[in-house]
């Protein structure tokens, strides 16, 4: 006698709007922090909420059971400056060349006064290229203190086409409490791909008082999740994986300029509460 097997289930591929509403539940699809986020692609999950995506570095300098940081490389071609470098001395050379012959044969003044303004912004284009291949930090980091619940952010504010002014160091202290996480769709000619933001909040709102860059953009959007993912679940005090994805810097971002942290804030982010 021939036995009845029983009828096999016929599994189907998922549905888009069953993707999609997996996708809903721990992501955001509506901007819910005011102002909105410029090229805002979606919401995090709450800092303080269970995270559901396994959390994984991409980068880390240091990290122990008090107090974690993480570089924050800019998607910029540093050996760039170099070559701004080289190609405008030439033409400044032969610039001052010219304006030495002007002077021995004593042309016309209009001459002689446009081609010292050119050379003033020859001289510019050097000294704004020399500041950023000498004394511009390559990594501008962020320390998170899960003892203080507080986190701290380097930043090196220079200006794209002022040489002559001071560039100065920052860092900001916030409550991570009041930290929210975004990702915004950057396509512009430096930063291609998905870039995450944290955005702080005045306390119990959702009115965003400042947003900084958490990790400039990358082509995929997994590792920003990852990365938001494993901060909370650090300042959350649970287990996390201590290798990050990229084991080291980047070469073509070498060698890390020093950053000089206020000798109080340096302290304090590195230490537990007294």
């Amino acid at each position: 006698m021939s036995r009845k097997h029983p009828k096999q289930k016929t599994l189907l591929p998922a549905m888009p709007e069953e993707i999609q509403a997996v996708t809903d539940e721990h992501y955001s699809r509506e901007p819910v922090l005011t102002p909105r986020l410029k090229n805002w692609e979606e919401d995090l999950p709450e800092n303080n909420t269970k995270q559901t995506v396994p959390g994984k570095l991409i980068r880390v300098t240091e990290i122990n059971d008090t107090w974690m940081e993480i570089p924050r490389y800019e998607n910029i071609m540093w050996a760039g400056a170099w070559l701004s470098v080289i190609t405008t001395i030439i033409p400044a050379v032969i610039l001052i060349w010219f304006n030495i012959k002007v002077y021995q044969l004593k042309l016309d003044l209009y001459i002689v006064s446009m081609s010292v303004l050119f050379l003033f912004f020859l001289f510019s284009m050097i000294l704004l290229s020399l500041r950023m291949a000498l004394f511009v930090p390559r990594d501008q980091p962020i320390r998170f203190n899960r003892k203080r619940q507080k986190i701290y952010i380097f930043d090196y504010h220079r200006t794209a086409w002022n040489p002559w002014v001071k560039w100065p160091a920052t860092v900001k202290v916030f409550d991570w409490a009041d930290v929210h996480g975004e990702i915004s769709r950057e396509s512009d000619r430096y930063a291609q791909g998905f870039r995450l933001y944290g955005s702080v909040c005045q306390p119990g709102t959702h009115n965003v008082i400042d947003r900084f860059v958490l990790n400039w953009a990358i082509f995929y959007i997994e590792p920003q999740r990852q990365l938001w993912s494993h901060c909370c679940q650090y300042m959350q005090h649970q287990p996390v994986i201590m290798d990050p994805i990229e084991p080291g810097r980047p070469d073509n971002w070498k060698p890390r300029k020093s950053m000089l942290w206020p000798e109080d804030l340096d302290r304090e982010s590195k230490t537990a509460q007294q």
